[in-house]
């Protein structure tokens, strides 16, 4: 007897910060919608994908398939962009990832296919196979208004805009200034700006769009998709908002070093005392910033756990002869002056666990869009400090429209941020009254995320007509069947 029950194919594209959330999105179709799901993962570092996999929820109906990898070594440029890199990967899977499906199929063929922003071109396979077809993007809906939009406007527009460093004018939405403003659209000689281009075109073509946001925190921009008359022309098709997705706690398993660590450490400090400092698993800073930001937290007397995953090496602390092992990329004696107040862990550390921590009172971060999510979901204020991708637009959305997050003002001007800044930023956070009025904002929207998730909350509500439209299709399947 075949299941009565859709069965959802979900393809995540290289990256952390894409895995997390498709997971994500596969565990919930799972447990709020008895849905089977097979997630196929094109990755580059085994090891951490298979980090993420562990406490996956009823083995029987969710199925993570890792797809072969691909050399790409011939076909870009070394010095190319790393997203050009992710796209041109995604491509060279796709005949993986139609073989995949097709013996998905001998046991029960996938309803719909969800691909994220990288993965547009496997569309073609959903086609292929009839199935429904979406694209879930991992970050905000203001993210997805410029994406889509910026492919259809003129050349004087853009010419205006990057040229001559006008506002991107989005209709129904903030306009991003040229300093935010995405990395791909600035060099129409690049690859990478006309693959953006592409996604931006493909992304309406599907038969709806997720978005990890939810109503009430984008519900300006998620009504101008909506609106024909208004960005609604551009995106053409259903939108969704079904966010925050983001790690639970409960699901985060650090090893025992690490949890006696930082969780032990802690536990033993006051509340909302504690500075969080992190930059994510592709963030780097050169060693003279690495220098000025150890110098920024040791000036403002507070606490601080600072994780910097790209470095090496065991545990930092003072041993008993009083000699540190400080590294090279940090002051001298930097660990033995701060050992009362501060950890430096060079090695990824269980991020949920420590945001969700009482003593946590802010974090310093690159403002992707998934640790953005984490710190607002645990109500904690953040400073913004943007690397790369759509991380400035997302900043300028913490700071200027939501009012939860502080930014490095020299950040634009100095390619170096001094430590008297990174000092400044930090007390305004934890000590300064300004600080309160932040905490009290993001408990806000913490309150109002919990909401969006809860049953009957929208997030859930939308993510219940995706499977909706996906049990009726599955119906309409099986009509087809037994007329056949």
């Amino acid at each position: 007897m075949k299941s009565t029950k859709p069965h959802v194919a979900l393809l995540a594209s290289p990256g952390m910060g894409h895995l997390i959330p498709v997971l994500e999105l596969g565990k919930r179709l799972v447990l709020q919608h008895e849905f089977h799901v097979t997630i196929f993962v094109v990755a580059t570092d085994t090891a951490t994908v298979e980090s993420q996999l562990r406490n996956l929820p009823n083995p029987k109906l969710l199925n993570v398939v890792s797809l072969p990898p691909v050399d790409i070594s011939g076909l870009v440029d070394p010095d190319a962009s790393i997203v050009t890199k992710i796209i041109v990967m995604m491509r060279e899977t796709l005949p993986a990832l139609r073989s995949a499906i097709i013996s998905t199929t001998r046991q029960l063929r996938p309803t719909a296919l969800v691909v994220d922003l990288f993965g547009s071109e496997a569309m073609a396979i959903a086609d292929e196979f009839e199935m429904l077809k979406y694209v879930f993007i991992a970050s905000n809906a203001w993210f997805l208004s410029a994406t889509a939009y910026f492919p259809t406007i003129n050349k004087r527009l853009e010419e205006e805009h990057i040229n001559e460093k006008k506002p991107l004018m989005i209709p129904g939405c903030k306009p991003v200034r040229l300093e935010d403003t995405l990395e791909a659209f600035l060099d129409p000689k690049d690859q990478v700006y006309v693959e953006y281009l592409r996604l931006g075109v493909e992304i309406p073509t599907a038969d709806g769009i997720l978005i990890n946001t939810w109503e009430d925190l984008e519900p300006t921009t998620l009504a101008a998709m909506r609106y024909t008359t208004s960005l609604g022309r551009v995106t053409k098709v259903p939108v969704y908002p079904i966010g925050p997705l983001v790690r639970p706690v409960m699901q985060i398993r650090p090893t025992p070093v690490q949890e006696d660590s930082v969780l032990g450490w802690l536990e033993k400090q006051p509340s909302e005392s504690v500075m969080y400092v992190s930059f994510g698993s592709g963030g780097t800073l050169s060693s003279n910033q690495m220098i000025e930001l150890a110098w920024g937290l040791e000036l403002s007397q507070q606490r601080f756990v600072w994780v910097d995953d790209d470095a090496s090496g065991a545990f930092f602390k003072v041993d008993d002869n009083g000699s540190d092992g400080t590294p090279n990329y940090l002051p001298d004696g930097f660990l033995t002056r701060n050992s009362d107040k501060g950890l430096v862990v060079p090695m990824w550390a269980p991020q949920a666990e420590i945001l969700s921590h009482p003593s946590i009172g802010g974090f310093l971060t690159h403002c992707g869009w998934n640790s953005t999510m984490e710190s607002v979901v645990n109500g904690v204020p953040m400073i913004a400090w943007p690397l790369y991708a759509e991380q400035k637009m997302n900043a300028t959305m913490l700071t200027e429209e939501l009012g939860v997050a502080v930014r490095l003002k020299e950040f634009l001007t100095n390619p170096i941020v001094e430590r008297e800044e990174i000092e400044r930023m930090v007390r305004r956070i934890i000590v300064d009254k300004e600080g309160d009025g932040m905490r009290s904002r993001v408990k806000d929207l913490q309150y109002s995320a919990h909401k969006a998730l809860s049953i009957v909350g929208s997030s859930y509500n939308s993510l219940s007509k995706v499977a909706k439209n996906c049990e009726a299709s599955l119906q309409g399947q099986l009509s087809k069947s037994r007329g056949a």
